[in-house]
């Protein structure tokens, strides 16, 4: 699990293996990741944009930007949270995924909230 705050933004990952939706044998893996954003402020804050960077375990990287998240753009008052569940297919077994939110206080101002790095893995892979 992935645990950090960035100026009272925290953002909670948790990643699991969806099986079902995976294929070993022509190297495809599916992994799911249920994200929470809490506003632990005293000022509003919205989400405008993110970025992920995901690695495999053979070292290829890929960036993904876009506005929002899930189609969203959510504003978090001082003590709410906001969560969701998206999906990462990867070529490997095993991999990690990183990046960080763009977010606009109501005073205008624009900060980066980090989203620590977290595995990837298809259990029993990693000891």
């Amino acid at each position: 699990m992935s645990d950090i705050t960035t100026r009272d933004i925290r953002i909670q990952v948790e990643s699991m293996y969806v099986e079902e939706r995976s294929d070993p044998k022509e190297s495809y893996y599916f992994f799911a990741y249920h994200v929470v954003i809490s506003n632990d402020g005293a000022e509003a804050a919205q989400l405008i944009s993110r970025e992920w960077v995901i690695t495999d375990s053979d070292g290829n990287v890929e960036r993904v930007q876009g506005a929002g998240v899930v189609g969203e753009t959510p504003l978090l008052q001082p003590g709410a949270s906001f969560e969701y569940t998206s999906f990462c297919p990867l070529r490997t077994s095993m991999g990690s995924m990183q990046g960080g939110y763009m977010m606009r206080l109501t005073s205008g101002e624009t900060f980066r909230a980090e989203i620590a790095p977290f595995t990837l893995a298809v259990p029993g892979v990693v000891n």
